[in-house]
């Protein structure tokens, strides 16, 4: 204890003035989340290059068959859904690392641009669909 009258000495262990600053295994989930959309990602992009490589002459009318049929449209959201969740993951960990004034802004900023274009996206898909 200090021998200063009105100071109180707060004695707390390393453990004690470390809780609170931080999850020690939300980086874990977040890494590991970041992998699977990659991995999905990877076999999805190949369909979705051939497919538009194989519809690159057709019609209007073409595309639409094509996007209506139910393989192809479940392909083409899970591939838009997977897209704008790894973008926003990634451009999270960017944001963590860079970002220090209004952390929160542009966290809410990358999360709120994803989920509107991703909204846009599968919107658009279904129009086609159906």
């Amino acid at each position: 204890m200090s021998n200063q009258p009105g100071r109180v000495e707060v004695m707390r262990s390393q453990l004690g003035r470390a809780r609170g600053l931080g999850s020690a295994k939300s980086g874990v989930e977040h890494w590991w989340v970041e992998r699977v959309t990659a991995i999905a990602l990877v076999p999805l992009t190949v369909w979705f290059v051939v497919s538009v490589l194989t519809l690159l002459h057709a019609d209007q009318p073409a595309v639409l068959h094509w996007a209506g049929r139910p393989v192809n449209t479940v392909l083409l959201l899970a591939t838009v859904i997977m897209t704008f969740h790894h973008m926003q993951l990634g451009l999270q960990v960017v944001i963590d690392d860079y970002v220090k004034q209004s952390h929160l802004a542009v966290t809410l900023l990358n999360k709120g641009a994803a989920l509107l274009l991703g909204l846009f996206s599968i919107v658009a898909i279904l129009k086609m669909a159906f």
